[in-house]
């Protein structure tokens, strides 16, 4: 049943699949969909449920914090190993196998008598994800063609937009709601009914689809390569958090040679003749090779503003989780709308668009700051909506559209290895781009906090997420040779 990627599943001449004969529908677009919204959304959603997982399990904070960075870390290391997995063994059956996990993992989480166990449940779920999540962006490649995968990928840079906003809201909903008395558990069992009708559906809407070059997994290269991520993204988040102890420099410091070490045993294997984890000469298009590198920076600046924005309406302004999660949905209906309308202004604006949407973010960040410090402690919230909703304008100008542009540059025979590096370079970003917030905004927040300090503090935390918007502009600008800038 399963064939060269690029043979069975790629509808003609850049149709919607179902013009093509026995190609598959928007069926499955929907399916991968699902995916990627609760693998993103339980990223965030956990971040409302500590105080209620803090009572009930009797959780330190060292230990709540666990239960957020255990999933991220194990998300983030994992996705490159589980990109490859999908170009040799099947993206659909490895999507199917990382819903499942995903989906007992959830379940785990959700009956968890204690910290420590909902600790390493959650790695258990974020490592599923790693293995689904590789697979969205690969099948997304292969399936669709033309105007057709433009717009799936400005799907899928709405759902990850929106999954990030409504972990605020959906978290902070279920909980209040108290289903059955299950309080926090409910963000997590929520999975299992989604997950159970994705694996019913799967098999019926996805067609199965590989790389048709074949070999085997280099565990050397998988092992390399979790082991530098978890040392960098770990010693990035728990450093941070922990005010920089000797430990966290020193595996941060690891990350390097264990880096090295990846690249050099991959090098190793394409001169040998063997298979390597990710084939290196993807990097040698400036298209992808570039385009990682300004989505790195647009990450840096992206995913991190949730969590400051999240901070400042929570512990600054005193909000509950529910009432923080509307004032999101503002963030959401900027980005929403912005995503809709991509499609139109890319026809517009060509390639400077990708300049135009991290400038655009960067002009909300910097508008939201100066209204949170005008408005002090005292003045109405409402006022902070209109400057987030251009910066969810700008993420929407940009989160769907750039992903696009860096994955067509890159060959589709290695389109889960791909899409593995950019969700990996997209989390990765993510959890740097945290601690590089905290790093700023906790000093300036001071010993002696008061409610008072946080509207100064919030601007101040704005500005490097300022300079990575400017500098993911200007990155992309070289995305193309020189005659075509």
């Amino acid at each position: 049943m399963t064939t060269d990627a690029g043979a069975r599943t790629r509808p003609p001449h850049g149709g919607t699949p179902a013009q093509a004969a026995g190609g598959p529908g928007w069926g499955a677009l929907a399916i991968v969909m699902v995916g990627t919204f609760i693998t993103v959304l339980d990223y965030f959603i956990t971040n409302v449920a500590v105080p209620s997982i803090q009572a009930d399990l009797g959780a330190n904070h060292a230990q709540s914090q666990l239960v957020i960075v255990g999933y991220g870390v194990a998300f983030t290391a994992g996705m490159i190993t589980g990109g490859r997995l999908g170009d040799l063994y099947g993206r659909r059956r490895m999507f199917s196998l990382g819903m499942l996990g995903f989906t007992l993992a959830s379940g785990l989480c959700g009956l968890a008598q204690s910290a420590d166990a909902l600790t390493a449940f959650r790695v258990l779920q974020g490592a599923a994800a790693a293995l689904m999540v590789p697979q969205v962006l690969g099948i997304l490649g292969v399936v669709y063609t033309g105007a057709a995968r433009a717009r799936a990928f400005v799907v899928y840079g709405l759902v990850v937009g929106l999954a990030g906003v409504f972990g605020q809201v959906i978290g902070g909903a279920l909980i209040s709601v108290d289903v059955a008395g299950l309080d926090w558990r409910t963000i997590f069992l929520i999975n299992l009914p989604v997950g159970a009708v994705a694996l019913f559906l799967t098999p019926r809407l996805i067609p199965e689809s590989r790389s048709a070059q074949g070999g085997r997994l280099d565990l050397g290269g998988a092992l390399l390569s979790t082991a530098a991520l978890v040392a960098l993204v770990f010693s990035l988040i728990q450093g941070q958090e922990q005010d920089w102890p000797l430990w966290s420099w020193l595996l941060l410091a690891a990350s390097v040679p264990l880096g090295a070490g990846f690249i050099a045993h991959q090098r190793r294997r394409t001169r040998q003749g063997l298979s390597p984890l990710i084939d290196l000469e993807l990097f040698r298009g400036r298209t992808f090779s570039v385009g990682l590198a300004a989505m790195l920076t647009y990450f840096l600046a992206m995913g991190s503003f949730f969590f400051l924005l999240a901070l400042y309406l929570q512990q600054g302004r005193g909000l509950s989780p529910a009432e923080a999660g509307l004032v999101f949905l503002t963030l959401g209906g900027g980005y929403f709308g912005s995503s809709l309308l991509s499609t139109r202004l890319a026809e517009r604006l060509g390639h400077r668009l990708y300049s135009a949407g991290p400038l655009t973010l960067a002009a909300g960040y910097v508008a939201t700051g100066l209204t949170a410090r005008w408005l002090g402690t005292e003045g109405h919230i409402l006022w902070i909506i209109a400057p987030l909703v251009v910066a969810g304008i700008g993420m929407g100008m940009t989160t769907g559209p750039l992903t696009g542009a860096v994955l067509a540059g890159a060959d589709p025979q290695h389109a889960a290895a791909a899409s593995g590096a950019a969700n990996t370079v997209q989390e990765g970003g993510v959890a740097v781009g945290v601690a590089v917030v905290g790093a700023v905004f906790f000093p300036a927040l001071g010993e002696h906090v008061t409610p008072g300090d946080y509207p100064q503090a919030f601007g101040t935390g704005l500005i490097p997420l300022v300079v990575f918007c400017l500098a993911a502009s200007v990155i992309v600008r070289y995305m193309r040779p020189r005659a075509q800038r």
